[in-house]
């Protein structure tokens, strides 16, 4: 797709080397589990089932899981014309835009293409930013549609779903299937260990990929407004609020945090960095500052620049 966002090198390697390792790790998944289970085809038509759905209607299981809905112009006009303002600039077919009724200020682009995106935005982020910050945010997330790392996030998460399902339908087949003999205990154990290592390959792979693709749409998004101050400013407003919401209210949303502009996370100790889905956000906030003074102007608040 031609359109004016940055490319991004890296971040295309990146994404075909993830998805390269999670097919042949989706591969050796369904093989052992057709070697286990005897039968290849119930396996087969399952996964391939699971894959279909969730990359034919990722957008509305997304706003589904998130308590977005697709909203008119005559309902939000500046969120609209927002949209339609970067739209135009970027050359990129304009998403469907969605609202979330929620108090924690995010954002997140979702479906399988730019001609199937949606742009979704929660209630708490229209209440606390400011117009240019506002741009700043919704840049970083169509930049996320133009580099097509929305479908592969989605294509990429799916192997983790599949795997986290089978190690939950085996615990409570085990808890509540009453007692089985030697042969059909090696199986459930070898099943449940090969679903477990997959779901951690995948959870690791899947959280390198979204650390630079965060990066990569900060970048892109900074570079199309011209204005990294702005989205500097959102980041810093945005983390601040959302560390500020009891952890009992983030919990629900932590499971969509690589689809998320920011993660939905509180004060967290050091060692969760390791499996984050976002850089720091000193990190981001000093690639904003290296941008401006690329751009040759002031670098923002907390990027460690000096204009």
């Amino acid at each position: 797709m031609s359109n004016r966002f940055r490319s991004d090198p890296r971040l295309t390697v990146r994404m075909t080397v993830t998805m390269f390792l999670l097919g042949l790790l989706y591969v050796l998944f369904v093989a052992a589990l057709v070697a286990l289970l005897k039968s290849w085809v119930l396996v087969v038509v399952i996964a391939a089932g699971f894959l279909a759905a969730q990359f034919w209607f990722s957008d509305r299981i997304a706003l589904y899981a998130m308590r977005g809905r697709i909203v008119e112009r005559e309902e939000y006009p500046r969120l609209h014309g927002v949209v339609d303002r970067l739209c135009a600039v970027a050359d990129v077919p304009k998403p469907q835009v969605a609202v979330a009724d929620m108090e924690m200020p995010n954002a997140f682009a979702t479906g399988r293409n730019a001609d199937h995106a949606v742009l979704c935005v929660t209630t708490g982020l229209l209440a606390r930013l400011e117009p240019d910050e506002l741009e700043g945010v919704l840049a970083h997330e169509l930049s996320h549609v133009a580099h097509r790392d929305v479908a592969v996030m989605t294509i990429a998460s799916f192997l983790g779903v599949i795997a986290g399902l089978v190690v939950r339908f085996a615990f409570y087949s085990h808890m509540f299937g009453g007692r089985r003999d030697q042969n059909t205990a090696v199986v459930f154990s070898a099943v449940l260990g090969i679903s477990a290592a997959v779901y951690a390959l995948s959870f690791l792979l899947i959280r390198v990929l979204s650390r630079y693709r965060e990066l990569a749409a900060d970048r892109a998004g900074a570079l199309l407004t011209g204005r990294p101050s702005a989205l500097a400013s959102a980041l810093t407003k945005v983390t601040g609020d959302i560390a500020r919401i009891p952890t009992r209210d983030l919990r629900t949303q932590q499971a969509f945090n690589a689809f998320y502009f920011t993660p939905a996370l509180g004060s967290r100790p050091q060692l969760s960095r390791f499996f984050a889905t976002h850089p720091p956000l000193e990190q981001r906030l000093a690639q904003l500052g290296r941008i401006s003074v690329e751009l040759g102007q002031s670098a923002p608040p907390g990027s460690g620049k000096a204009g």
